[in-house]
């Protein structure tokens, strides 16, 4: 009965007990995972089959019943972008890509800022305000992006809608992407799973390497520092002021290596598994100035800030000139502090 319980738990999702790259079940899992994975990648749509399979079961195993919220907006997404690429109108083109992204970004707002938006009307009416019992599905804000880019570039005719599902719902729901970044584009990641390719010794030592400096920097570097950091922050009255100052740089170094460490991690399972995805961080404090640090950091991230927001906002803000370019930075730079 013990060992019958033991297997249930291993295979249903846990609240107290997530899923994470560095757990010891992941590892468990994911060695399992590409064992069997060896034996399949040959055959694209059992590979396909096979990665969708697991992703779902990975996000499931780390949020839940939240996992339909992500099969709803792969679901709406995939149709809806077929219907923009037939559609030889130009109103219905449009109509069509806001519902996407109003459907995208509707959930995404609700789950992430609905308290706030609720907080801050309060502040402001001097109503009272209870908060929501929300629970925020992990990996929202990336997969809504990755779709939302993915319509976009339909819409624009810079790409052409999959005609096969499964492609389109490998893409969204691969399960090194599904909790955080690198963002990346379905022009540059889906032609990737109908390419032929085969697993080479360089490669694997090179995904390899990538996972266990991703683990260092996160489950190590990241988590010791954090330690300190937690320690002088819950009380700094009783630190001095250079150990409040060490502690102060110290969390910026923590993120640095928390994320990038995961990022890591993900470039090196993808790389395992036959696919390449973009740098996410480019030795950021190395930068001289604010404006590099922002081209360093959270590049993917960056990047799609700047073409689909920055740059149509500069578009349609040109017959202002330079007030225009100000006012598209501002607007830019304020959505992604919210974010």
């Amino acid at each position: 009965m013990n060992f019958i319980n033991s297997i249930y738990k291993l295979f249903t999702f846990d609240i107290n007990n997530p899923i994470s790259f560095n757990s010891g079940s992941f590892m468990l899992f994911f060695t399992v995972f590409i064992i069997v994975y060896a034996f399949l990648f040959r055959n694209r749509n059992v590979r396909s089959l096979y990665v969708i399979a697991f992703s779902l079961f990975f996000y499931y195993k780390l949020t839940g019943w939240f996992l339909l919220i992500l099969l709803l907006t792969t679901t709406i997404d995939y149709f809806m972008a077929i219907l923009i690429f037939k559609s030889k109108d130009k109103i219905k083109k449009r109509i069509f890509l806001i519902i996407s992204v109003c459907a995208s970004l509707g959930l995404l707002v609700y789950f992430k800022y609905s308290n706030f938006l609720l907080a801050s009307f309060s502040a402001l009416s001097g109503s009272g305000f209870t908060t929501l019992k929300i629970i925020l599905p992990l990996g929202i804000s990336f997969y809504t992006f990755r779709t939302i880019s993915y319509i976009i570039d339909v819409y624009r005719e810079e790409i052409e809608p999959v005609s096969n599902p499964l492609d389109y719902f490998f893409y969204m729901t691969f399960f090194p992407l599904l909790i955080s970044g690198p963002i990346t584009r379905a022009q540059k990641f889906i032609p990737q799973i109908n390419k032929c390719f085969t697993i080479k010794d360089d490669k694997v030592n090179k995904a390899i390497l990538l996972i266990i400096i991703g683990l260092v920097k996160k489950a190590i570097i990241a988590d010791y520092i954090g330690q300190y950091c937690n320690l002088v922050f819950d009380a700094p009255g009783t630190y001095s002021g250079f150990e409040n100052l060490i502690a102060v740089y110290g969390f910026a170094l923590q993120i640095y290596f928390d994320f990038s460490g995961y990022t890591d991690i993900v470039i090196g399972i993808a790389f395992l598994l036959g696919f390449q995805i973009n740098a996410n961080f480019n030795k950021p404090f190395l930068a001289q100035n604010i404006t590099e640090f922002w081209r360093r950091w959270h590049i993917t991230l960056s990047k799609w800030m700047s073409d689909y927001l920055f740059y149509p906002l500069s578009y349609s803000f040109r017959r202002f000139k330079m007030a225009g370019a100000a006012i598209a930075v501002l607007i830019t730079f304020f959505i992604s502090g919210l974010w």
